[in-house]
C-alpha cells in the first residue's frame, strides 16, 4: 500500500508539473514550438498558433520545416530549418535578424527566433525548443529611421552623408579598375531664392519637390540623386564618360529651363548652374572631387548661369584658394586668431560733435603669425557662408570688452563703436536671436553702437533688413548705410530705411577735388541727408584738398588715413578710458 501510494504521489507530482508547463507555455508572449529528436512538431503554443497559422494539434507529428517557412528578407531565399541546424551543431542556435516568416495565410511577418536543444539526463538530446515573436513593428521602426538618417525629408532624396558614402564607393571600384570611370554633377538652382522671396518658403519646398521629379526623368536607374543642402543637388552617374555625362547634364539644364514654376496665378522661370567632375583611377579623395565639382559649378554661374561647365586641372586656381579660406578662416575664429583694429570717424567742418566715433575692422593673424588683411579672406567668407561666424566674434568681442557701457559715465561723452555686418547675417534669424541676446547681456549706453550695412546688402531683402533696423533702434543702436551712392537706385528706397548715417561710397571721394562729377554726386547725397536729418560721412579720404572740399560741400564726417591709419584695439581702449574724443578736424 505505501509504494502504491508514494506512486500516486510521484504521478500526481509530475502532472502537476506538466499543468504548470503547459500554462506558462500558453501564457507567455512568445511563440513557442516544442519537437521531437527528428524534428518533429509536439506541442505550438497559442501565440505560435496564431502566428503560423496552424492549430497545434493539426501540427503535430509534422516536420517543422513544413509548417514553419522562413526566408531571408533581403535575398528571398528560404532559410534553413532551424531545428535541423541545432540537432547537426548540437547547441543552441540564433538566427539572422533579417527573417520573414511566411505563414499558412500567406502573409509576410517578421520574426526573431533562437532554437535551443531540449536533454536528457544523460545531456542527449532529445528534442528541441524553438522560440520566436513578432518584430514587424521594430524592424518597421528601424528601417524608417535608417531611412530617416540617409534621405532627405522634404523631396525624399539621399542626403549628403550617404551621397557622399556612395561616392566613396564609386571612388573605390574606379580605383580598382582603371578602365571604370564615374561622373559627379553639382547642380545649383538659379533663381531659388526669389522665388523662397517673393512667394515664401512653400512655395520653394513645392519647387525642391518638382525639380526632383524633373531630375528622376533624365538619369539612369543606376545612377544616384541627392540633395545636398538647400537648392543644390549631386549627381552621381556610375560607369560614365565625360562625353555622356555632359549630354545627361545639359538634358537636366534643359528641362529645368523649359520648366515654369506656377504659384498663386503667377508663373517663372528657373534655371539650373551644373558643375561636372569625372571620378577616375586618378581622383585624390571625395573631398577633393566635391571640391572640384563645386568650383566647377560657380565657374558655371560666373559664365552668366543656366549653363553646364566640365571641370578641368588647373583652370580655377583663384577658386581653389577661396574654398581653402573657409577652413582657414574656421580654425582662425577657434584658435582665437582673429585680431580687430579700428579707424576713427571724425566731425569736420562746423560740425561740433564732441562724440568720439570709431569703426572696428577685422584681420587676422596667419598660421606663421602674418597679419592677413581682410581684402584676401573677406571675399571667400561672403561666398561660402562663413560672414556671420566672423560677425559673431566681432560683435561679442566689440560688446564684450570695447563699447560704451552705462556705468562709464555720462553718455553724451561717450562714443561709439561702428561694426560692420554681412549681408548673411542680416538674414540669418539666428543671428538676430543672437545680437539680441547679447545686447540684452550687456548694459550699453544709448548709441554706444552703430551697424553698418551695405547698400547692397539692405536692398538684397528690403523688408527683413528695415525690421532688422527698427527692432534694433529701439534697443538704443545707431545704422549706417555703407557704399552709398554704389547702386542704382540709392535714392528710391532710402526713405524706407531707418539709417542714421549715410557712408558714401569712397569711389566718389577719392577723386572729388578734380572730378566735378563726382564732387556733383557728393553734393546730391549731402543735400538729400541733410532734407532727410540723416548725418553724412565721407569715407577714403585720402588727401588734405579732399577733407577742404569735404567741409565746403558740408558733409559732416570723414575717415581715411589722411585722418588715421588703422590700429589695434589695445590702443583704443587706452583712448576710450582716457580722452574719449579726437580733437576737431575743420577744414582749412
Amino acid at each position: 500500500m505505501a509504494d502504491i501510494s508514494e506512486r500516486k504521489q510521484a504521478e500526481t507530482a509530475i502532472f502537476e508539473q506538466k499543468e504548470k508547463a503547459q500554462v506558462t507555455l500558453q501564457s507567455i508572449g512568445d511563440a513557442v514550438i516544442t519537437t521531437d529528436a527528428q524534428g518533429c512538431i509536439e506541442y505550438l503554443n497559442p501565440v505560435a498558433e496564431d502566428l503560423t497559422g496552424w492549430e497545434s494539434a493539426e501540427a503535430q507529428g509534422k516536420r517543422l520545416d513544413a509548417v514553419l517557412k522562413i526566408l531571408n528578407e533581403v535575398t528571398r531565399e528560404p532559410l534553413e530549418d532551424p531545428v535541423a541546424r541545432l540537432m547537426r551543431e548540437g547547441q543552441m542556435v540564433t538566427v539572422t535578424d533579417q527573417t520573414i516568416l511566411v505563414n499558412r495565410r500567406g502573409q509576410e511577418i517578421a520574426i526573431q527566433e533562437s532554437a535551443a536543444p531540449i536533454r536528457d539526463r544523460a545531456g542527449t538530446i532529445i528534442g528541441a525548443v524553438m522560440v520566436f515573436h513578432d518584430v514587424s513593428k521594430e524592424r518597421r521602426l528601424r528601417r524608417a529611421l535608417a531611412f530617416q538618417a540617409s534621405h532627405d525629408a522634404l523631396t525624399g532624396l539621399i542626403n549628403r552623408r550617404e551621397f557622399e558614402n556612395r561616392l566613396n564607393e564609386a571612388l573605390l571600384t574606379a580605383r580598382s579598375d582603371e578602365n571604370t570611370t564615374h561622373v559627379l554633377l553639382y547642380l545649383d538652382l538659379d533663381q531659388f531664392k526669389l522665388v523662397n522671396d517673393t512667394c515664401g518658403h512653400q512655395a520653394g519646398d513645392r519647387l525642391l519637390k518638382q525639380i526632383t521629379g524633373i531630375l528622376q526623368t533624365c538619369i539612369r536607374t543606376s545612377d544616384t540623386i541627392s540633395r545636398l543642402g538647400g537648392d543644390e543637388f549631386g549627381v552621381l552617374l556610375q560607369d560614365c564618360t565625360a562625353e555622356r555625362a555632359v549630354k545627361i547634364a545639359d538634358s537636366m539644364r534643359q528641362a529645368i529651363h523649359e520648366y515654369r514654376f506656377e504659384w498663386d496665378d503667377g508663373a517663372m522661370n528657373v534655371g539650373v548652374s551644373i558643375g561636372i567632375v569625372e571620378i577616375s583611377a586618378g581622383s585624390d579623395s571625395i573631398g577633393s572631387v566635391m571640391s572640384a565639382a563645386d568650383v566647377a559649378c560657380y565657374a558655371a554661374k560666373d559664365s552668366g548661369r543656366n549653363r553646364v561647365h566640365m571641370y578641368q586641372h588647373g583652370t580655377a586656381p583663384e577658386r581653389h584658394r577661396e574654398m581653402q579660406w573657409v577652413s582657414r578662416l574656421t580654425r582662425a575664429c577657434e584658435e582665437n586668431r582673429l585680431e580687430l583694429y579700428y579707424q576713427p570717424i571724425v566731425p569736420i567742418g562746423t560740425n561740433n560733435d564732441t562724440r568720439g566715433h570709431y569703426e572696428l575692422l577685422v584681420r587676422m593673424r596667419g598660421e606663421n603669425g602674418q597679419l592677413v588683411l581682410p581684402a584676401e579672406f573677406i571675399p571667400a567668407a561672403e561666398r561660402y557662408n562663413v560672414m556671420p561666424m566672423i560677425d559673431r566674434w566681432v560683435v561679442s568681442q566689440a560688446l564684450g570688452s570695447l563699447a560704451h557701457y552705462r556705468t562709464d559715465g555720462d553718455a553724451r561723452f561717450g562714443y561709439t563703436l561702428s561694426i560692420n555686418l554681412s549681408g548673411t547675417s542680416l538674414n540669418d534669424d539666428r543671428f538676430l536671436e543672437f545680437l539680441i541676446n547679447e545686447l540684452q547681456t550687456y548694459d550699453l549706453s544709448p548709441g554706444a553702437v552703430c551697424f553698418e550695412i551695405t547698400e547692397t546688402a539692405a536692398i538684397y531683402n528690403l523688408p527683413k533688413v528695415v525690421h532688422f533696423m527698427q527692432e534694433f533702434r529701439a534697443r538704443g543702436c545707431l545704422f549706417s548705410l555703407d557704399d552709398f551712392g554704389s547702386g542704382l537706385s540709392s535714392f528710391m528706397y532710402l526713405k524706407t530705411l531707418p539709417v542714421d548715417y549715410l557712408k558714401i561710397d569712397g569711389q566718389f571721394i577719392h577723386n572729388m577735388s578734380s572730378d566735378r562729377v563726382d564732387r556733383t554726386m557728393v553734393e546730391a547725397i549731402s543735400r538729400i541727408g541733410r532734407a532727410m536729418g540723416i548725418k553724412t560721412i565721407a569715407e577714403r579720404v585720402e588727401s588734405a584738398e579732399v577733407l577742404t572740399c569735404l567741409a565746403q560741400i558740408g558733409i559732416e564726417y570723414a575717415q581715411g588715413f589722411y585722418i588715421a591709419v588703422p590700429q589695434s584695439v589695445e590702443a583704443l581702449s587706452r583712448i576710450t578710458r582716457t580722452y574719449p574724443q579726437l580733437p576737431l578736424v575743420h577744414s582749412a
